[in-house]
């Protein structure tokens, strides 16, 4: 135990109440979100399922993808309390949808949309091998002009 943290249980016990100088991880589930992240290329921790998603936020994820005709593995954080607050804790971002791509977090709903309106997401998707519909459409109306 470093010499800081013993310190401050130390001042806090002394003080006759006790103040936790670390957090309480639960270290089950953030093993279990480790492994979510690490088994799938692209993975979507959301309010309700692609299908039928529960917030506006969840819904801009979803419709993105769409876009990008990108398959991902897609968790309910509605359905298990435990998840909600396990990925919260796991990326340490506060808010739900969290998207990671290659393992990494990226971002929620918003930064999604900067990524997509920027191109940068398609670059992100490729380091992952995974080429975006939007490449395959923007070749085919070229193709089309040309003609």
């Amino acid at each position: 135990m470093n010499t800081l943290i013993r310190s401050c249980r130390l001042a806090s016990i002394s003080r006759n109440f006790y103040f936790p100088a670390y957090y309480s991880v639960d270290y089950s589930q953030k093993e279990n979100v480790d492994k979510l992240v690490k088994n799938n290329k692209v993975v979507v921790f959301m309010k309700g399922v692609p299908e039928q998603p529960q917030c506006g936020f969840s819904n801009v994820v979803v419709q993105i993808f769409r876009m990008h005709g990108v398959q991902y593995d897609a968790h309910d954080v509605l359905k298990d309390e435990s998840l909600r607050q396990g990925i919260k804790n796991f990326s340490n971002w506060p808010t739900i949808p969290q998207v990671f791509i290659g393992g990494e977090f990226v971002g929620g709903s918003d930064i999604m949309l900067q990524m997509h309106q920027s191109g940068d997401l398609i670059e992100e998707l490729k380091k992952v091998g995974i080429k975006s519909a939007l490449l395959t459409k923007s070749k085919e109306n070229a193709s089309e002009n040309t003609k």
